[in-house]
């Protein structure tokens, strides 16, 4: 006789909405001693049922196919159905907390957030929410706690003897904070913005666990638990003394941003169309002249790296004959022809550089400026671009947030996101830069071959 239990249970989780299909063979699991699947079920939802000795799953489960993948005898079949994340909420930013020091601003990649002044209120940052893509990085950058981010309530996990935040996990969503009912038991760590756990005050009730959607809440010895909880302590601190220089420092990182596109402006002059200049020393000069901290050019690597490059494109009308062979290139239509006149390039161009090489009379010139590290120099090098981009799509999957702005703004389709993963199908890419250009957290970078 053979049983095969079949179900559709609808379980409706914090962060997603899980509807899990199974069939379960039970004439397999009859021959299966050691039932594998049930030590593989990290919230215990799969279970024998004590009536019939049939194997079953409860609404539990949250379709993680770990009890499928355990089976020897292929007897559990599953399929989830896993609906769109809840979008976070706009982050709300405390006008008499927050300092105008511009750390937010600079930070935010999309624009989103500007400097405002209204009525009787002291100037504070106000947060454009048709821009906003809810990645959180302001309420991280945030050096007076005035950004407030995170009411995504999410799924489950299991654990062991004392309970811990592992930070490399934790994706900073603070729904454990909200969820605790112990006071104290849960903090906010002043300079990683991560939540960790007093030990001496948790209660072990493992309300947190159930809800943490990195699964970076489990359980550790208590002495392990400890010796973590010291070492995040000491460097609260160690914060709480530098404290009173964060503002300053800010402030002169967001003059560093004004002193590098002010350099770039002087320096685009230049008639030249390819060159490259060693501006160290300039640039030192200038962080002397306007900042107060020590801040000093060996420092400045990440933030000269992260600054974008200036991209220009040109056609020389003169030499253009209006043949189209551009137009036909184009991956994102921005060029279009009104003949007898040259074509015209729109502002929908991406300077993939794919119309260069195309155009039989050389009418139309790319130009792109940056900067570039070499050991301790910074360079500033204008290159032309006569070729499309060979390079590679690098993405840290430890700083992305899965927004999708890249996803959505790429030109050629050739980015996807999956269970809040960013794919990319290389054989499409044309290495534009636009999604590099694009990301609010600089999560991703294009590793040029040939330039």
């Amino acid at each position: 006789m053979i049983i095969i239990e079949v179900s559709t249970k609808k379980c409706t989780k914090p962060l997603r909405e899980v509807e899990v299909d199974y069939e379960i063979d039970n004439s397999k699991c009859e021959i299966c001693k050691d039932k594998p699947c049930l030590e593989a079920c990290p919230v215990e939802a799969i279970y024998i049922d004590s009536e019939n000795d049939l194997t079953k799953i409860n609404e539990k489960c949250f379709g993680c196919v770990l009890c499928r993948k355990a089976c020897p005898y292929d007897a559990i079949n599953i399929e989830t159905k896993l609906a769109d994340p809840i979008r976070e909420n706009i982050p709300n930013i405390n006008s008499k907390l927050c300092r105008a020091c511009g750390a937010c601003v600079s930070s935010c990649k999309t624009g989103a957030i500007h400097l405002t002044s209204s009525g009787s209120e002291e100037v504070h940052s106000e947060i454009d929410e048709d821009k906003c893509v809810r990645c959180g990085y302001c309420f991280r950058s945030c050096p007076t706690d005035a950004i407030k981010y995170g009411e995504i309530l999410p799924r489950t996990v299991s654990g062991g003897r004392a309970i811990v935040v592992n930070q490399k996990d934790c994706i900073g969503c603070m729904t454990c904070t909200r969820i605790c009912p112990s006071r104290g038991a849960i903090n906010i760590g002043k300079t990683s913005k991560l939540p960790y756990i007093d030990p001496s005050y948790c209660a072990r009730c493992e309300e947190c666990m159930e809800v943490c959607p990195s699964s970076a809440i489990k359980y550790s010895s208590r002495k392990k638990a400890y010796e973590s909880f010291n070492k995040i302590r000491s460097l609260e601190i160690a914060s709480s003394i530098i404290d009173k220089d964060i503002k300053k420092l800010s402030n002169d990182i967001s003059k560093i941003d004004s002193l590098l596109a002010n350099l770039v402006g002087v320096l685009s002059s230049n008639t030249e169309n390819q060159f490259e200049i060693n501006v160290t020393d300039r640039i030192t000069k200038e962080l002397d002249n306007t900042t107060s901290s020590d801040i000093v050019v060996v420092e400045m690597k990440d933030l000269v790296e992260y600054f974008p490059p200036i991209r220009k494109i040109k056609v020389f009308e003169y030499s253009c004959i209006g043949c189209g062979e551009c137009i036909s290139v184009c991956p994102v239509n921005a060029i279009w022809l009104e003949a007898p006149s040259p074509i015209h390039i729109d502002e929908k161009c991406v300077f993939c550089g794919k119309c260069v090489p195309r155009c039989p009379v050389t009418a139309i010139e790319l130009i792109e400026d940056f900067f570039e590290i070499r050991d301790d120099d910074i360079y500033f090098i204008r290159r032309n671009i006569t070729d499309v981009r060979d390079g590679e799509f690098e993405i840290h999957k430890n700083l992305c947030q899965a927004c999708g702005v890249c996803v959505n703004q790429c030109p050629v389709d050739a980015l996807t996101l999956k269970n809040d993963e960013i794919y990319v199908n290389q054989d499409l890419c044309i290495s534009c830069r636009e999604c590099e250009a694009l990301c609010p957290v600089n999560a991703i970078k294009i590793d040029l071959n040939n330039e």
